[in-house]
């Protein structure tokens, strides 16, 4: 057996990679592994982020849940995060979201959350895996023993009254707001959230069939709603991706505002506030180098990480620090919930807009941001660990590495849930940035792909 966890849980080409006998066998091993100490009966959280895929891999999730004698509670369609806040709220021993996050409908992925609401660390995955490689005895009651799926009506709602208390007397009435829920999960939240704010709502990409989730929309293909931002006269845009755990914005002239920007916005008013633990930080070495140089210009600690929101959780609860987050999205605002928040994190943005009396594009004037080009060369996963010893790529990365000044910087880095290899460069000539990415890029690709 190869290695089933990646880095946000098991992802694969549904039906082919990530199989219903899988996820059956997931179910169990998971569930094993999480509640083997609880004395009663397991209460596990389940929900899905409505791509078609989902109902199958739930109805064999579930089954392999109820054979080791847990009971489920089935939330239906909601956010990633929604699953970490209800977990806590409904106090059960554990949570798993269906969902291949931002990636095309035909995947679908398969995370654990432990009974506080938190993705699990890498020992505990390898626990799970180890259980499945070795057929380890599970449990396998029979009789009334067996375990049963209960409808969780209130999922939707109390995760939304949740949203809207983390921001007490927040008053959006006057401003006009275009959410793109990229037919997701955050559909049948986003508009309703921003509409009890008392904004004026225009949803976009909010009607999910199964099949259109990511489809040219949300966080990843931003240009409708950039577009429809400007066109239309909106205060502001934000754009979510399919599971709901990450937010992109776009301010009122229609420019993309990202992950590092909106944390630069969000930690500064937090330290006026005097809410930012230690005054620190999290970001991953993918965050562009302005987010560095507007952290020491305002007397904030800025502290990276490896890629993925869990490895910002993880440095964020080590040193007791309360925001962190990527480029791409996933921001955590670790006083309310326990993983990158979407929604939560547009509600936050817009209260600090509000509070300073800002405009989004007047707001992220506080960070310069350093050109930075991301190309992505597509190499089998199974010859990904050739990329640090091909003496070809090797070559080629030192010899741009030598073009570079000091502050600038070349990151290359295998992507964790798809067969890509992710290549970064940040430095002052954007016209060579271009020519250098791409360059590398091709050679990784024939090197690895002959």
């Amino acid at each position: 057996m190869g290695k089933l966890f990646g880095t946000d849980g098991v992802r694969g080409l549904a039906n082919k990679e990530l199989t219903p006998e899988l996820a059956l066998t997931l179910g169990k091993a998971g569930i094993y592994v999480l509640t083997k100490n609880t004395t009663a009966i397991p209460k596990v959280l389940v929900a899905a982020d409505g791509r078609r895929s989902g109902d199958m891999l739930e109805a064999a999730l579930s089954a392999g849940i109820c054979s080791i004698g847990a009971e489920v509670y089935a939330c239906g369609i909601i956010p990633t995060p929604a699953v970490a806040f209800l977990i806590k709220k409904y106090n059960l021993d554990a949570g798993v979201m269906i969902s291949a996050s931002h990636n095309p409908m035909q995947d679908n992925g398969i995370k654990f959350f432990n009974s506080q609401g938190f993705k699990l660390p890498d020992e505990v995955e390898a626990e799970i895996e180890a259980v499945i490689a070795d057929k380890t005895d599970m449990p396998c009651p029979t009789g009334a023993d067996v375990g049963v799926i209960k409808n969780c009506s209130t999922a939707l709602d109390d995760y939304i009254e949740f949203l809207i208390s983390t921001v007490p007397g927040l008053n959006l009435s006057g401003m006009k707001i275009a959410v793109d829920c990229a037919n997701g999960a955050t559909s049948a939240v986003a508009p309703r959230v921003f509409e009890k704010l008392g904004a004026e709502v225009h949803a976009l990409h909010h009607s999910p069939d199964g099949c259109n989730i990511n489809a040219d929309c949300g966080s990843t293909h931003m240009e409708n709603l950039k577009k429809y931002v400007k066109e239309n006269n909106m205060n502001l845009g934000l754009a979510f991706d399919g599971d709901g755990d990450r937010m992109l914005a776009v301010d009122e002239n229609g420019k993309e505002i990202d992950g590092d920007v909106i944390m630069a916005i969000c930690s500064l008013a937090l330290k006026e506030q005097g809410q930012l633990k230690d005054n620190g930080l999290v970001a991953t070495v993918m965050s562009n180098q302005g987010l560095l140089a507007f952290a020491k210009n305002n007397g904030i600690t800025l502290h990276r990480t490896a890629v993925g929101d869990s490895y910002v959780l993880q440095k964020m609860l080590q040193d007791d620090l309360s925001l962190g987050g990527e480029q791409s999205g996933h921001i955590i605002f670790r006083k309310f919930n326990t993983t990158g928040d979407g929604v939560l994190a547009g509600v936050q943005l817009l209260a600090v807009l509000k509070q300073k009396g800002q405009s989004l594009a007047q707001a992220a004037e506080i960070m310069e941001i350093f050109p930075q080009v991301l190309v992505n060369a597509t190499v089998p996963n199974a010859r990904k660990a050739e990329l640090s010893t091909n003496p070809q790529i090797k070559k080629v990365q030192v010899d741009i590495e030598s073009k570079l000044a000091e502050d600038e910087r070349i990151l290359v880095r295998p992507s964790g849930t798809e067969p890509l290899v992710r290549v970064m460069i940040e430095g002052r000539n954007q016209e060579m940035i271009d020519v250098w990415a791409r360059e590398l890029a091709d050679v990784i690709e024939k090197s690895l792909n002959t």
